[in-house]
């Protein structure tokens, strides 16, 4: 069974001046949005969930990578990145967690944008207007803080009881006035190991 996909939605995002004061460059945040039905919606507990992550989460990696890079104009462009899920209130966490939760899904966008890092997430359940929070890091340095951003959004239609909302997040540029600095430098500081950053 494909992906049921009701409406996508694009957003863009320019900051211009943070804290009073003018960026150097403006940050751009961009977000690709599917409202799909969820596959899993009035068949009660379903045990194997793979079927219908087969089925739908490449469509939607595929779908929402080529938004993200048209939006942008081309991989090498995005700096950092995130996905996201939000199931609506007749489903599970585990529905919003397994069509983004899957390489079938990541890889698209990963290999797109040429990252080494994972993919932030957030899924989360919610009705229509809930919170679509897609938390965004480097690409390919996970300890970058300047490139740790969330995109914040919401549609006011969805998701319905019996649909997820499905998202990628990306940013060009990260916050314009960072100076918090890296966490290497913590670790340096603290007198830890860099490869192992929780001392275990």
């Amino acid at each position: 069974m494909s992906i049921q996909i009701r409406k996508t939605l694009l957003q863009v995002e320019t900051t211009l001046i943070e804290g009073g004061k003018a960026a150097a460059a403006p940050l751009k945040l961009f977000a690709a949005i599917a409202v799909v039905k969820n596959p899993w919606a009035g068949k009660g507990f379903v045990a194997d969930l793979k079927p219908e992550i087969h089925a739908g989460a490449p469509v939607l990696g595929e779908l929402l990578t080529k938004m993200i890079l048209d939006a942008v104009g081309s991989g090498e462009t995005v700096e950092a990145y995130g996905k996201a899920a939000v199931v609506g209130l007749d489903g599970e966490i585990e529905h919003a967690s397994a069509l983004i939760h899957t390489l079938r899904f990541g890889n698209h966008y990963r290999q797109a944008v040429g990252a080494k890092s994972y993919l932030a997430f957030c899924n989360t359940r919610g009705p229509g207007n809930a919170p679509i929070m897609i938390p965004l890091m480097d690409k390919n340095d996970e300890g970058r803080r300047s490139h740790y951003l969330t995109i914040q959004t919401a549609i006011p239609d969805a998701p319905a009881a019996d649909e997820i909302v499905v998202a990628l997040g990306a940013s060009v540029g990260g916050r314009p006035h960072h100076r918090i600095g890296d966490r290497y430098q913590d670790l340096k500081d603290l007198g830890q190991d860099v490869a192992n950053p929780a001392g275990v």
